[in-house]
């Protein structure tokens, strides 16, 4: 069973919000394997939601590794001319420079975090307004403090956790324009398990437009993950 056929669809309806944290983590696990734990390091290059596979008790696996490609040890990043992969997954400096890195994985991962929130697919997103794509959505929503209105309505929560918040918070920052913004992989499982840490305010996301963006926003603006509270009702 493909993730994209659970959340991007009706049967989205029968993941609440429980399954689709197991998915996100498992998957965020997965790739840490590959990351650090393999004695080479192994970057997917083609993450996305069709691509990860669920087992009877919604475990994920990451599957399908034609595109990846084996770093040494003291390897952190190589450059192609042959850029493959699918588009609204892949990181800024490996679709324009054929850059690609652990953390060009961590852009992918990110777009994946919010899909499965939203429910929404970032390739092909259409929203009312000038958002141009699923990241720079959840990124306005966050900068508005509406980010609650980025949860899938499928999951039906009148009062969004905290959780949540942190969770599309990290999803953000994994989605940054500029990949040394990006946490690791690792650094982003600890953000989102460790309830006890404050969170940055994510940047501008990759790909980002909007022409009627508020002057507001450019503010300095801050979150404090602890002391936030959702809002009563959606």
């Amino acid at each position: 069973m493909f993730v994209f056929i659970c959340v991007h669809t009706t049967r989205g309806a029968l993941l609440n919000w429980n399954m689709r944290r197991h998915i996100i983590e498992g998957v965020a696990q997965g790739l840490l394997y590959l990351h650090k734990h393999l004695r080479l390091r192994v970057i997917h290059r083609d993450l996305k939601a069709s691509n990860i596979l669920l087992d009877e008790n919604m475990n994920p696996k990451i599957s399908d590794f034609g595109l990846a490609r084996i770093f040494g040890s003291n390897e952190t990043h190589a450059n192609t001319s042959r850029v493959v992969g699918t588009h609204g997954y892949m990181a800024p400096e490996y679709a324009s420079e054929g850059q690609f890195s652990i953390k060009s994985d961590v852009f992918s991962f990110g777009v994946l975090l919010l899909e499965i929130i939203s429910g929404k697919r970032n390739n092909g997103f259409h929203q009312t307004g000038n958002f141009g794509n699923l990241l720079g959505h959840a990124w306005l929503l966050w900068k508005r403090e509406k980010w609650f209105e980025l949860i899938d309505p499928c999951l039906d929560i009148k009062n969004p956790s905290i959780e949540i918040m942190r969770f599309i918070n990290v999803g953000l920052m994994c989605v940054q324009d500029n990949s040394t913004d990006r946490p690791t992989i690792s650094d982003a499982i600890s953000l989102l398990m460790n309830e006890s840490t404050n969170l940055p305010d994510p940047k501008k996301p990759a790909y980002f437009r909007n022409k009627g963006e508020d002057r507001e926003l450019e503010e300095p603006h801050s979150v404090n993950i602890l002391t936030g509270s959702p809002p009563d009702g959606r």
